[in-house]
């Protein structure tokens, strides 16, 4: 452990000092000031690609204060339409255990089955009490009124906002795990799996890679995963006030949380986050895909675990590091959250 932390504090050391050089400092680096926003270091290209680097130092010192092990892949939208700077890279092609960041991708394969007119978001499906998770996350478990009907688009809401488990299950009732991973083989996506078991329709959420899952975001934003229609319904879902906000989004306001799609994952000691940072325009900015496991407080699942603290303080870094910087590609418009005091 000790060997691995000092590699990444000298390379994070490396980095603040390559920005030192850039900004013409005449400081020792590690004196140099560190901008806030991209609004200190300027605009074009160049400048960019030192915003990237400032993602990838705020990075390393976050995961290395966390400690444990960390696969992660994040780029920045580049500004001439091109392929994304890349922030972060570290083991972005171990296939790993993804837990329920992998519900994006369920959910992708079963919209896909929607976007070819297979399925109905209004179809209905059963919960039964066999099929319930009890204990877990989610909202199922708690209303103990089996059986009963849902919809389809019900069970995805749950599934991308409230990580509910028993979603999973409603999902392979509509789309069985073998189905799934054809879906997502045939996207370019061979290493984002779910793991079947003896019965066809349930699953564990199984594999994925930090790069694959980064990808899979940029095709959904792109529009190049999933109709209009899917994609849009994916992005409210995985960017409403109700989606996580123990991790990147936790340090932000109202407005700015609105601006992140996310989804994390946790089981056992890993603590998992991907998602998509906009603009205000609405245009993608930032992709991130962030895995961690090994970490204290394995049985912590809570805003205190280490790996989820750092992934808050990096979001908010990565926020004030981005101010003022464009994202490009399609724009995707948040709602506007619209409390009620019922009536």
């Amino acid at each position: 452990m000790t060997v691995r932390m000092n590699r990444r504090a000298a390379i994070g050391l490396g980095t603040i000092a390559t920005a030192g050089t850039v900004l013409g400092g005449t400081m020792p680096a590690a004196a140099a000031p560190r901008p806030e926003s991209a609004a200190d270091i300027g605009s074009g290209d160049g400048n960019r690609r030192l915003v990237a680097a400032r993602i990838g130092a705020a990075y390393r010192q976050e995961s290395t204060r966390a400690g444990g092990n960390w696969q992660a892949y994040v780029s920045l939208a580049d500004q001439a339409g091109g392929d994304p700077l890349v922030a972060v890279s570290e083991s972005a092609d171990q296939r790993i255990e993804a837990y329920s960041v992998n519900k994006i991708a369920v959910a992708a394969a079963v919209l896909d089955k929607v976007d070819r007119g297979l399925l109905t978001l209004d179809q209905q499906v059963e919960v039964s009490a066999a099929i319930v998770v009890p204990g877990g996350d989610g909202i199922f478990s708690l209303d103990g009124a089996y059986p009963s009907m849902v919809t389809l688009g019900h069970a995805l809401a749950n599934l991308l906002t409230v990580s509910d488990d028993t979603a999973v299950r409603l999902c392979g009732l509509v789309c069985p795990a073998a189905e799934v991973n054809q879906i997502l083989a045939a996207k370019g996506f061979p290493n984002t799996q779910v793991q079947p078991v003896a019965n066809p329709n349930r699953f564990f959420l199984g594999t994925s890679t930090p790069r694959e899952t980064h990808d899979l975001l940029r095709a959904l934003v792109a529009g190049t995963l999933l109709a209009p229609t899917s994609t849009a319904f994916v992005l409210r879902l995985l960017r409403s006030p109700v989606a996580f906000t123990d991790g990147v989004r936790r340090a932000m306001s109202s407005a700015e949380r609105a601006r992140i799609a996310t989804k994390a994952g946790w089981f056992a000691d890993a603590r998992h986050e991907a998602g998509v940072i906009f603009d205000p325009a609405g245009a993608p900015l930032v992709t991130y895909a962030l895995f961690a496991d090994g970490q204290a407080g394995a049985d912590d699942y809570g805003a205190t675990h280490p790996a989820v603290q750092a992934r808050a303080r990096l979001g908010r870094r990565i926020l004030d590091l981005t101010s003022g910087v464009g994202g490009n590609g399609t724009a995707h418009r948040g709602y506007p959250y619209r409390p009620s005091n019922g009536g």
